[in-house]
């Protein structure tokens, strides 16, 4: 089992030091949560809880992922970089493609792209995506983002993006995996197509029925001979034994913020800095 750390709702400021103790202790990876803007008022209700509300505050720091992600990959050495989620369908594939992989290649290929398609029609309307095709179009994005990633003189052609052979360069020498968030039918599709899947803030239960969900469409399409993972952000387990109850159901990562299981919701850095060296010690030690 392996452990990434959740940068949601946390000041852009406090990020430098959380990673570098992550990379210090033994945290597998660092994710980033994604908003480019926060509307006042939502047209669109937050699909995630029961009345629609967020889960942060008004003025919560939602840095660019992948700009934050190669700013710390320069002041770590093996910390891993994720995202709960990167909001896929939302950018011009041509961008998403070069920040990535220019990502990829300044961490030394220490990034794994967690996408979703997104919930906010708000923001895709304000940066002029269309909101109703954003499944098909981040299926034709998955297609595309590999065929830059090669360095090569590619081309492609669906039924959203067009465009004739061109290269992207400089490449990564590795092509990043990709791992798909999102609790619907068609999330967990699209998840059994690619290398990981990630979970909502679910029960281990509910997590565990996803994944044989997950396998099944995996067996169906002759993948589950592959390595899949599963990166889950269980509701209902913290401790070393409800995380090996769900190891053995084929979860690889656990998503968490330490910090509360020490100082409950504390805006003090040094005491989430400290809760990121005590996790480590207290459980993530015990795991390996």
């Amino acid at each position: 089992m392996k452990f990434v750390l959740s940068s949601s709702f946390c000041p852009l400021k406090e990020l430098r030091e959380l990673a570098i103790a992550a990379d210090d202790s033994g945290w597998e990876a660092m994710s980033f949560s994604d908003h480019v803007v926060n509307p006042e008022t939502l047209n669109h209700p937050y699909p995630y809880t029961e009345d629609g509300e967020r889960r942060w505050q008004p003025f919560t720091d939602w840095p660019d992922p992948w700009v934050m992600i190669a700013a710390l990959a320069a002041v770590t050495t093996r910390l891993k970089f994720t995202n709960n989620i990167f909001v896929l369908p939302m950018r011009n594939p041509f961008l998403v493609a070069k920040a990535i992989s220019t990502a990829a290649i300044v961490s030394d290929n220490r990034v794994i792209p967690a996408i979703g398609v997104g919930w906010s029609k708000d923001e895709f309307s304000l940066l002029q995506q269309d909101f109703h095709t954003r499944g098909k179009r981040s299926d034709e994005i998955l297609e595309i983002l590999p065929l830059l990633w090669s360095g090569e003189m590619v081309s492609y052609q669906g039924q959203y993006y067009q465009f004739s052979p061109l290269e992207m360069n400089p490449a990564p020498s590795e092509i990043p995996p990709i791992w798909v968030g999102g609790i619907s039918a068609a999330a967990m599709r699209r998840a059994a197509r690619h290398d990981g899947w990630v979970s909502d803030l679910q029960s281990s239960e509910e997590i565990i029925a996803s994944i044989e969900k997950i396998r099944d469409y995996r067996r169906q399409q002759g993948l589950d001979n592959r390595d899949f993972s599963v990166m889950a952000t269980p509701s209902d387990a913290f401790t070393p034994d409800a995380y090996r109850r769900l190891e053995d159901h084929g979860v690889t990562h656990i998503l968490t913020q330490p910090w509360p299981f020490y100082y409950g919701n504390t805006s003090d850095p040094q005491k989430k800095r400290d809760g990121v060296l005590r996790y480590a010690e207290d459980i993530i030690a015990k795991m390996a």
